[in-house]
């Protein structure tokens, strides 16, 4: 298993962050290769993702865990477990740590794609502009 972690500071105080978190229907909108999501009974979520050529759908089940933290992990393959934890700043600014482990052969044979798709460079570019596209999608909403 490989973890990835990265952070982005968004300027929308920790609440707005939070509860844009857990709107699952907008997550197409700063998700790379999410087509489409949905919030589904009991914690889980649906989405119909697309990466390395393939469409997959997805599901996972959420959960809030302490103070700020959403966990989830996928139901079945490829097999992903990740978090988001959110902490203030100040007032207005918040930073969210989003914490990724995956196995890369695992994505592989799930989303094909050119060999070493699931290397960590382009998971860790995947992430990154995925967090700057929230940065981008919550700020506007203020």
């Amino acid at each position: 298993m490989s973890t990835l972690e990265e952070h982005v500071d968004v300027g929308v105080p920790i609440d707005k962050a939070w509860d844009s978190l857990h709107r699952v229907e907008n997550y197409s909108r700063f998700m790379e290769g999410v087509r489409d999501a949905r919030a589904e009974p009991e914690g889980r979520a649906h989405l119909d993702v697309e990466a390395g050529g393939r469409g997959r759908e997805v599901d996972a089940e959420v959960s809030d865990r302490g103070e700020r933290v959403m966990q989830w992990h996928t139901m079945g393959t490829p097999e992903l477990t990740g978090s988001f934890s959110l902490q203030p700043i100040d007032r207005n600014r918040t930073r969210i740590q989003a914490r990724l482990e995956y196995d890369p052969d695992a994505l592989r044979a799930a989303f094909g794609g050119p060999r070493g798709f699931a290397q960590a460079s382009t998971i860790e570019r995947i992430v990154r502009t995925d967090l700057q596209h929230f940065k981008k999608y919550v700020e506007r909403r203020r």
